[in-house]
């Protein structure tokens, strides 16, 4: 959650921060920064690393610092400055909902988030009433920050915590069920020798068959879930382990009539990889997408480099941005239904009949031992994307 600061220029009136009611400020604090009259406030407002919106009774825009613009993904204008805070924000509505009730709330929030579903991001902000030397309210102020990360970070620590008692649990059952499934698988076979003229005794043996290897497939897939990762990192072609994926995928599920096309940009630069674990990575997310489709659509494959510009709350303003590639995994089937994108990474949660609910966990647990992030959206046909970032150089701390 971001953290209140109450910058007190000496001499200077301040900007509230707290979210109370009864804190005053006198109004030329926002009125200079807004026209300009003050450079050292103007400057100072600019360069915070926090978001910030300041808005007038009558509904005009008074302040928007250079992160609010970055944050809410607007492009910043002059002209904004004296408008309608509603004009100038109507591409974030449920920010305009909240501030738009900064006026009417007897106990203002001090502390609380707001999802943006389209950006894919999550604030915290706090909101403070601006009054008047006779404390009549003549304005509001939102000092907000991009907690996406920070929530990333809350949400990996939960699942570490999650798998760490699960694990001994699971690898405990696996091994226990591995040798009786065995024997089942076994025995069926030898049955069937037995009675090779019965078709109705073939039948149901080769059904058991069939069943004792599923579970035992599970009970595999288990094992591989709850054992630590270790990478045999080396330099990687992301562009190789991509094709060999497609090749793989077509091999352990239906395709049908179902087009692959793969956009992987020019030069991509080698990562720091283990080239096997990278290749299960994809290869699972195409399978589920095979599986998706049902045989019929579309799948797109796109790779490019990019860099990404570190988190203030986390780094110094030292640091470079980090080379990176980001490969997206893109549907055009029915999607992931809006009450299911948070669960499902979860370990043994699954929509499939005969699914176990570990290939996503297993695809994610790989990214993250990579130092990577695996995020899941809505393509813009309404199917799924799934978002793979890895950084080009191991050992980097972006996403730990």
């Amino acid at each position: 959650m971001a953290r209140r600061s109450d910058v007190r220029p000496r001499g200077r009136p301040s900007i509230p921060v707290a979210a109370t009611s009864g804190r005053r400020a006198s109004t030329p604090v926002i009125g200079r920064v807004a026209k300009g009259e003050d450079p050292f406030f103007r400057r100072l407002v600019s360069s915070m690393r926090n978001g910030v919106i300041a808005i007038r009774r009558n509904g005009s825009l008074a302040l928007i610092n250079d992160e609010a613009y970055r944050i809410f993904a607007l492009p910043p204008q002059a002209a904004d400055l004296g408008r309608p805070f509603g004009d100038v924000l109507r591409e974030r509505p449920d920010l305009t909902r909240v501030l738009s009730g900064a006026f009417d709330l007897t106990t203002l929030p001090n502390r609380a988030e707001l999802r943006l579903r389209d950006l894919d991001r999550v604030i915290g902000y706090t909101l403070s009433q601006v009054r008047d030397e006779q404390g009549r309210v003549i304005g509001a102020v939102m000092f907000f920050k991009d907690l996406t990360q920070v929530e990333q970070r809350e949400e990996r620590e939960r699942l570490r915590d999650r798998l760490a008692s699960l694990g001994e649990m699971a690898a405990g059952i696996a091994h226990e069920l591995k040798n009786p499934l065995a024997g089942i698988e076994v025995m069926a076979g030898l049955l069937r020798r037995q009675v090779p003229d019965s078709p109705d005794a073939q039948s149901m043996l080769a059904d058991i068959i069939s069943e004792a290897k599923l579970a035992n497939a599970i009970v595999g897939e288990m094992l591989d879930f709850v054992r630590p990762i270790r990478l045999q990192v080396e330099r990687t072609d992301l562009v190789e382990v991509l094709n060999q994926a497609v090749t793989l995928a077509e091999s352990q599920a239906m395709r049908g009539d179902v087009l692959v096309e793969l956009d992987l940009g020019k030069d991509l630069p080698s990562i720091d990889g283990d080239q096997y674990q990278l290749c299960q990575v994809f290869t699972n997310l195409l399978i589920n997408g095979f599986e998706a489709l049902d045989g019929r659509g579309r799948i797109t494959i796109k790779a490019a480099a990019v860099e990404l510009e570190h988190d203030p709350a986390f780094a110094t303003d030292s640091r470079q941005p980090t080379p990176a590639i980001v490969v997206d995994v893109t549907d055009d089937g029915p999607g992931v239904p809006a009450q299911l994108r948070d669960r499902i990474f979860d370990p043994f949660f699954t929509t499939k009949p005969k699914g176990s609910g570990l290939g996503l966990p297993i695809v994610r647990k790989i990214v993250d031992a990579h130092d990577g992030r695996i995020d899941l959206a809505v393509a813009p046909g309404g199917g799924a994307r799934f978002r793979v970032t890895l950084p080009v150089s191991s050992g980097g701390a972006w996403f730990k």
